[in-house]
């Protein structure tokens, strides 16, 4: 009867706070004008056209065209301070935790099957070309010529596929990605090189397209000495098919390819602040430049939406139709997460400016990439007023575009001509890794950030990511959530606590109900320990504030009234006790060691940790709601010299799901083993 009670009552707030499709968040129904008649999909859909037909892997040639490109299109919107960042990449120059790596340039690749001619082989059929497709051609592949014959190596993992097979000199067909098979069958059984099939990322329609070719990649720092070719499921069928009946394949492979030091180009620019006391605190929005071609929503599309989000802002400006933002808007197109990490590392005094960060990541998909839209918060090691900013707009998007779609008369129906008119449907709410906008809420920077992404997306990492699939309706919405978020925070001040107060209360209710839902899946110990530490969160996210707003002692206690108010309702909740011994012990970090522990590319922990210790199993755990990138991440987000391991395991626990804590406490040990972590403070003296 009580559950009964609770859920109805809930449910009750929710429905009659939620249910609108005119009304705008936060008072902005001016600035919301604005942007719905000025943002173009478009246009931003024109500029992803041209940069998907670049090859942009890290510190290339055609990623220095795409910067290039974007540099034009930033003048001729008349952008403020645009520079471009040199960063030194050489393979062994460190940034923070990560390990700068050449830029990587192909110029030639094909791969034929022979016949034989005349007492020897000769070209017969081109299976794959870099000319036509660029994306045959696994990642840091180096240069290298052979004539030799297949042979299929399964998953290629395991040493017992060697016993029986001679690879020597050979091509090896793979269903792993290049990089997993290279230590075993080119390292130790001298494979000349290796032919994947590597899958991509399971979704609903896994497998189901043979002709996709999936991205693929050697790792870097592992110096393989050979390359890798990547080909459909359709032709792997074929060449099994062939094989399995005893046929021999003779292959011919050539390919020009290799690394070498160079300064990436991160590209910058800003709308300056209006007010002399604000101006040095940023908002700022980022994407990931680099990708294999064409790479048009993973992430050509949050590229240009950050540059639609540029355009309009500083043209409205200059027609006198938006004042000036109070606080400046930066912009920055870097390589992914390595870029980002080197930045922070590289020109620190960024990481102090920036106060808040819009992230765009796949942000264009239209119905035929089947792609979930979503607008995630930051992880709850971070709590911040950001969220409900991000996703209440989110929210407007989705009430007004249903309305729309369904045929009423809407104010503001932020569709494109060229674009669809489907409903919006954005998932609100939920933490998710897998791009920039993670080095920025890591615990070395603590700068909150909102996320908009779409995943899954079927077409990630293929040939089939295509500028034809990307809807300029939804760029056009993606566009508009950032500019009219990042606005609204560069002018954020004490004249907006009344509404966002509002619109938190209302946000509890929804989040109260969500974690209901997860809390009363668990056992009764794990569930009191999810609702206590959601109160506490919900109050740091309003705690938030003090930077920006004056909280008086009334309104404090207005908030935390309000919040135990609904405690009544739905329970305070209390956090799991343990006996285990050191579970009281705290951690701090080391303030030398910037970053965290892995990036693409590069893996800090098991360079410093070592290849051949076996990793703590928090690595490998799978909770309710995370796995070990999500548990490893928050781990080391949450090590403060305030909370002890049980602390860190509690709200571990709350947040993706219970977990052992003799796992945070073995992973928490490891860190300390290579220094990232201490039981006591660092004292760091100035050089």
């Amino acid at each position: 009867m009580k559950n009964i009670l609770r859920y109805s009552i809930v449910f009750f707030f929710i429905s009659t706070t939620t249910s609108y499709s005119q009304h705008v968040p936060l008072g902005q129904e001016k600035l919301v004008a604005l942007l719905d008649q000025e943002l173009s999909g478009e246009s931003a859909k024109r500029n992803l056209e041209y940069i998907s037909r670049l090859h942009r892997m890290r510190g290339s040639d055609d990623y220095n065209k795409a910067i290039a490109f974007i540099l034009s299109k930033l003048s001729e919107y008349n952008l403020e301070g645009i520079e471009i960042i040199k960063i030194p990449a050489n393979g062994q120059l460190m940034y923070g935790t990560e390990k700068s790596r050449p830029a990587w340039n192909a110029s030639f690749a094909e791969l034929w099957e022979q016949k034989p001619e005349n007492g020897q082989w000769v070209n017969h059929e081109k299976i794959a070309d870099w000319e036509s497709i660029p994306m045959v051609l696994a990642q840091d592949s180096k240069s290298g010529e052979v004539s030799t014959e297949l042979v299929d190596i399964g998953a290629g993992t395991s040493e017992s596929v060697y016993q029986y097979k001679d690879v020597k000199g050979k091509l090896v067909l793979t269903s792993s990605q290049p990089g997993a098979v290279a230590p075993l069958a080119i390292e130790k059984y001298g494979a000349a090189g290796v032919i994947s099939y590597a899958q991509n990322q399971p979704s609903a329609w896994h497998g189901e397209n043979e002709n996709l070719i999936r991205w693929g990649h050697f790792e870097y720092f592992d110096n393989t000495n050979s390359f890798g070719f990547m080909v459909s499921l359709k032709q792997a069928r074929a060449f099994q098919k062939r094989l399995a009946a005893g046929e021999k394949i003779q292959l011919y492979a050539k390919v020009i390819a290799d690394t070498e030091a160079t300064d990436w180009q991160l590209l910058t620019a800003v709308i300056e602040g209006s007010d002399p006391s604000l101006s040095g605190e940023e908002i700022l929005y980022t994407c990931h430049l680099d990708h294999p071609r064409p790479g048009a929503n993973d992430n050509a599309s949050g590229c240009v939406a950050i540059l639609e989000v540029a355009r309009t802002i500083k043209k409205l400006i200059d027609e006198g139709k938006l004042e000036r933002p109070k606080r400046t808007l930066r912009f920055l197109w870097s390589p992914e997460i390595e870029g980002t990490n080197s930045l922070l590392g590289f020109k620190p005094e960024l990481a102090a400016k920036t106060k808040f960060n819009i992230h765009m990541d796949m942000v264009g998909g239209g119905l035929e990439t089947k792609g979930i839209y979503q607008i995630s918060r930051g992880p709850k090691s971070l709590p911040s007023f950001i969220n409900d900013i991000g996703e209440a707009f989110g929210e407007f998007l989705n009430q007004s575009s249903i309305a729309y779609t369904s045929g009423d008369a809407v104010n503001y129906p932020m569709v494109s001509q060229e674009g669809g008119k489907e409903p919006f449907h954005a998932i609100l709410g939920n933490f998710h890794m897998g791009s920039d906008f993670e080095v920025f809420t890591e615990g070395t920077y603590r700068i909150p950030s909102i996320y908009l992404h779409q995943y899954p997306d079927r077409y990630i990492h293929t040939n089939y990511d295509l500028p034809a699939f990307i809807d300029p309706t939804v760029l056009k919405r993606s566009s508009f959530i950032g500019a009219v978020s990042g606005v609204y925070l560069a002018d954020f001040g004490s004249e907006n606590l009344e509404f966002l107060t509002s619109l938190m209360k209302k946000q509890v209710l929804s989040r109260s109900y969500q974690m209901l839902q997860f809390a009363d899946a668990l056992p009764v110990e794990e569930a009191e320990n999810v609702k206590y530490y959601f109160w506490l969160q919900e109050m740091e996210a309003f705690q938030s504030l003090e930077p920006y707003v004056s909280l008086s002692e009334s309104q404090m206690e207005d908030y935390r009234s309000y919040l135990e108010q609904l405690k009544g309702v739905v329970g305070a909740g209390t956090p799991v006790e343990t006996t285990e011994p050191n579970a009281s012990l705290i951690y701090y970090r080391n303030p030398e060691i910037k970053g965290g522990m892995f990036a693409f590319g590069y893996d800090y922990f098991t360079d410093n940790f070592g290849k051949e210790k076996p990793r703590p199993q928090l690595f490998t755990y799978k909770g309710i709601r995370g796995t070990g990138s999500e548990y490893t991440y928050e781990t080391l987000n949450l090590v403060n010299g305030k909370n002890s391991i049980s602390d860190i395991r509690n709200i571990l626990s709350a947040e993706f799901g219970p977990v052992p804590l003799s796992l945070v406490q073995s992973y928490l040990e490891a860190l300390e083993s290579i220094k990232v972590i201490f039981k006591n403070p660092v004292k760091i003296e100035k050089k």
